[in-house]
């Protein structure tokens, strides 16, 4: 598991999640990566931070087979805390981030892009949560900030993907640029916003979260009670028995 952070410009931190295969994070992974984005908002030199991935994917939520290897409800307790710790940090982040996506953005995934202030995407990112498929159930109040209502429920109960290009159509991704244009988009974007004061950008980052619609805390707080239902029911497990069966890895 590796989060690195990066200086590429002046006022702008790049925070990467490198984990093969598929990004697809252990519970320290998501502690690890809310440490990260909360220190690189927390430094008075930064402006704007960047949330990258390295690999195929941008990251394809919680490592589902550390969750079978666990016996009792550790691992699960561990991994929906690191989300919430995770994606807060994201949205709590004192400047704004900017998400840079690549490939599958799936299950928790939506969570951190949901909870960002800008996404640029290459074309061939896709957006989507495969909870149901996955024996869970969450990140419906950050899939519902990248598109409108009706579709997030279709998504969310088809588990269905959506498209770099359909999301912008939508206007809830910045840029759609080639994979090979990718970090340079969203440096670009970044370099723009750290060229504003650091602390109007800061003042800004807060009022824009005081006039949010939706706590993005408590909702998916809420959400997350019902996974805990799902998986103490023993309804979770069989449903990611049968996932394990028909793939070789897999999100939460």
């Amino acid at each position: 598991m590796s989060v690195s952070t990066s200086a590429p410009a002046r006022g702008v931190a790049v925070v990467t999640v490198d984990h093969p295969p598929v990004n697809a994070l252990p519970v320290q992974g998501w502690y690890d990566l809310a440490d990260a984005v909360r220190t690189a908002g927390r430094d008075p030199g930064v402006r704007c931070v960047v949330l990258a991935a390295a690999g195929r994917g941008f990251n394809a939520g919680v490592d589902i087979r550390e969750m079978q290897r666990d016996t009792g409800h550790e691992t699960l307790i561990g991994a929906n805390h690191g989300c919430a710790a995770a994606f807060s940090a994201v949205y709590d982040c004192e400047v704004p981030v900017v998400a840079a996506v690549q490939g599958f953005c799936l299950g928790g995934g939506v969570g951190l892009v949901g909870n960002a202030d800008a996404i640029v995407a290459a074309d061939d990112a896709t957006f989507g949560l495969p909870e149901l498929d996955r024996g869970a159930l969450g990140a419906a109040t950050h899939l519902a900030r990248l598109v409108p209502q009706h579709l997030m429920r279709a998504l969310y109960y088809t588990s269905r993907t959506a498209t770099a290009a359909e999301l912008h159509a939508h206007g809830s991704v910045w840029r759609v640029v080639p994979r090979v244009e990718l970090r340079a988009a969203a440096l670009d974007l970044a370099r723009e916003i750290a060229r504003k004061d650091g602390t109007l950008l800061r003042l800004a980052k807060a009022a824009i979260n005081g006039i949010d619609p939706v706590d993005v805390h408590r909702s998916y707080r809420f959400e997350q009670g019902f996974t805990f239902e799902a998986n103490l029911s023993g309804l979770a497990d069989r449903v990611r028995a049968d996932f394990g069966r028909a793939e070789t890895g897999g999100t939460l």
